[in-house]
């Protein structure tokens, strides 16, 4: 296999969540008020347009995208990149959970923001003990 890609399932699983948030920050830097508007989360719940801000988001997603990516090809880096990725999409669970719980947007948001916000941060964290898990393996294995 090519030294440029994953060499394992949990690699596969970071590079496309990568790529993902890569595609997502894209779409943010580029065309804020089209993400805003047609992105299937019902963003305009959340508050009104503003294209700075969509920016400064494109930014931190673009930022966990190269985290990821990284991660994904290099495992002995992974657990510190994999952490600081999931911290983000965590927080931003967290964030949406608050702002459903304090009634902010309608009830439906729990359902609505399930795929693309509660999942991708359950299933990161997941990868991210995996990933600390195997940190220990690779550091034994590993001569420095």
């Amino acid at each position: 296999m090519r030294r440029w890609l994953p060499r394992d399932g949990l690699g596969w699983l970071l590079l496309v969540f990568g790529l993902g948030s890569l595609g997502n920050a894209a779409w943010m830097l580029v065309d804020p008020l089209h993400w805003y508007h047609e992105l299937p989360a019902e963003v305009p719940d959340f508050g009104a347009f503003n294209p700075h801000f969509v920016r400064d988001i494109g930014c931190a997603f673009a930022t966990i995208g190269v985290a990821f990516v990284w991660a994904a090809l290099v495992p002995r880096r992974r657990f510190a990149l994999v952490a600081v990725g999931t911290f983000f999409y965590v927080a931003h669970a967290a964030l949406h959970v608050f702002d459903t719980l304090r009634e902010a947007v309608e009830p439906g948001h729990w359902w609505l923001d399930f795929p693309g916000v509660y999942l991708p941060a359950i299933v990161l964290l997941v990868a991210a003990l995996i990933a600390r898990r195997g940190e220990g393996v690779e550091h034994a294995t590993r001569a420095d």
